[in-house]
């Protein structure tokens, strides 16, 4: 009996959720240190502050249980904010941190990388002058178990995943979080806009319905960077997702040179035209037949495939036309000894076999995390002057993972499509890589056409498409770019003296 109840207590403890990072370490649950810079935008000085902490999360009871680590940017050379944009910056995962966005793309300081994104030893980071701090300022925020998140109640992982682990547990605690903090900063009246990341687009689409109507707080605009769909990737099937993903196919071919002169002597932007055509107009109903397609026009269908994509007739039709997309990395530079990245194809890698239908590892991935994660941890303790012993979690793993991941009774489309139609003052930008194979620009062109079926809200939808992969702004030029359209479209919806009506 004895024996029994010390293996029930052995579970019991392993069930809990602990937020020691093995040890008896813990992040305080609202603690902040503000610090004074200055850079340089666009040419122009730019004076800010940079306010690094944590702000907790309540229960219904007014119980600390969580809390989550933010960096937040201010403009100080102005005389008055009221007017000023405040942005909100996710990435995704689930249970990827915002070092991403932070030092990669829109704030003051970014990585020491190549002009192509490489990285470059010794790791660290330089000023970014494409920064959006010019015209906004920015709240870069880490949900739970990522940056310096953690949970502070003892819980089991069913209770953790219950309150925070899922499309919509994520949505509601993180609306809230973002109402104490735009009270606790006094931006009530500024214009607000959230920008999301990969999964971070699910997460900010989401947002803007919860925050409407619940927070009542409302945006001016939604930024989609590389944006992920749920419902685009398990509701709709694969005969849409193979349809959807085909043109981020013949856009990487093309980049790696493997079409025929017919389509490699276009410009990209133009070979991505006719490919969706084919896609849409050609590719879905042939695969929409199935098995009952007949020969003549399956033969003619393969042809334009190997045509859009270097990949082989015979390989086409011995996939029965459906290219998959790991297949895609594997295959497409087969004969070379490579495989290409899955978030950034114009990354190569190495397997130790060349046979096979999918690549062994994600070389954009690793190279990726080389540079970060050195950088952000020195940056947050050199230039934030941000002490902790606790752990900045890159990635969610271990005893910290979000995973599994609940996406049960979502309606993401549905519920923003709602905030929209709601809120006339509210604009999406969606911002994509033409050689993102994991979230690609066409699935989210596709996301951008099914929100409203109905088209009448089209005119607030506002597409950007780079030459690079997920992470587009680890481009030089494509940094500058991506930063530019972002600016554009926050000046261009910030709203004076509007009547928000139809």
């Amino acid at each position: 009996m004895k024996n029994i109840l010390n293996i029930l207590l052995l579970f019991s403890i392993l069930n809990m959720y602990s937020q020691s990072d093995l040890s008896d370490r813990k992040i305080p649950s609202d603690i902040n240190v503000t610090t004074n810079h200055s850079t340089t935008i666009l040419g122009k000085k730019v004076n800010y502050s940079a306010q690094i902490g944590t702000q907790p999360i309540w229960d219904a009871n007014g119980e600390v249980i969580a809390t989550l680590h933010y960096t937040y940017y201010k403009r100080t050379d102005i005389d008055n904010n009221t007017n000023r944009p405040l942005v909100f910056s996710f990435n995704g995962g689930p249970g990827s941190a915002s070092i991403w966005m932070h030092m990669g793309y829109t704030g003051p300081y970014n990585l020491k990388i190549d002009d192509e994104g490489n990285p470059i030893q010794p790791y660290g980071y330089k000023s970014n002058p494409y920064s959006i701090l010019d015209v906004a300022d920015i709240v870069f925020v880490n949900p739970i178990n990522i940056g310096f998140s953690r949970i502070l109640k003892s819980m089991t992982k069913k209770e953790a995943a219950d309150k925070f682990f899922g499309v919509n547990q994520d949505i509601e605690y993180l609306a809230e979080w973002i109402s104490t903090f735009t009270t606790r900063t006094s931006r009530w009246k500024s214009p607000k806009y959230l920008v999301g990341e990969s999964y971070g687009g699910v997460r900010v689409m989401g947002l803007a319905h919860e925050l409407q109507q619940n927070q009542w707080l409302y945006l001016n605009g939604v930024i989609l960077v590389s944006p992920a769909d749920y419902e685009y990737f398990y509701s709709d099937g694969d005969v849409i997702q193979l349809v959807g993903d085909f043109p981020y196919l013949s856009a990487t071919a093309w980049y790696h040179q493997k079409l025929q002169i017919e389509y490699q002597s276009l410009e990209l932007e133009e070979l991505i035209k006719i490919s969706e055509e084919f896609a849409y107009n050609e590719l879905l109903p042939a695969i929409a037949k199935g098995g009952y397609i007949d020969s003549e026009t399956k033969n003619e269908v393969a042809k334009k495939i190997e045509n859009l994509t270097g990949i082989s007739f015979e390989d086409i039709i011995d996939n029965n036309l459906r290219i998959s997309p790991s297949f895609f990395w594997k295959e497409l530079l087969r004969d070379e000894g490579f495989t290409i990245g899955r978030l950034d194809s114009r990354y190569k890698g190495i397997d130790s076999n060349d046979s096979g239908d999918y690549p062994e590892y994600s070389p954009e991935l690793s190279a990726w995390d080389h540079a970060f994660t050195p950088a952000i941890n020195s940056y947050i303790k050199e230039v934030l002057n941000f002490e902790t012993d606790i752990k900045y979690n890159t990635w969610a793993r271990g005893e910290l993972s979000v995973r599994p991941w609940n996406s049960d009774n979502i309606r993401i489309r549905r519920n923003f499509r709602e905030a929209l139609a709601e809120n006339p003052f509210l604009n999406v930008l969606i911002q994509s890589g033409y050689y993102d194979g994991a979230t690609t620009f066409s699935a989210a062109k596709y996301t951008m056409q099914q929100v409203d079926p109905s088209g009448k809200l089209k005119d607030r939808f506002t597409f950007k498409g780079y030459e690079s992969g997920h992470m587009m702004y680890l481009r030089r030029e494509d940094l500058k770019k991506s930063n530019q359209d972002l600016r554009d479209f926050i000046l261009k919806t910030i709203t004076t003296n509007k009547s928000a009506k139809y």
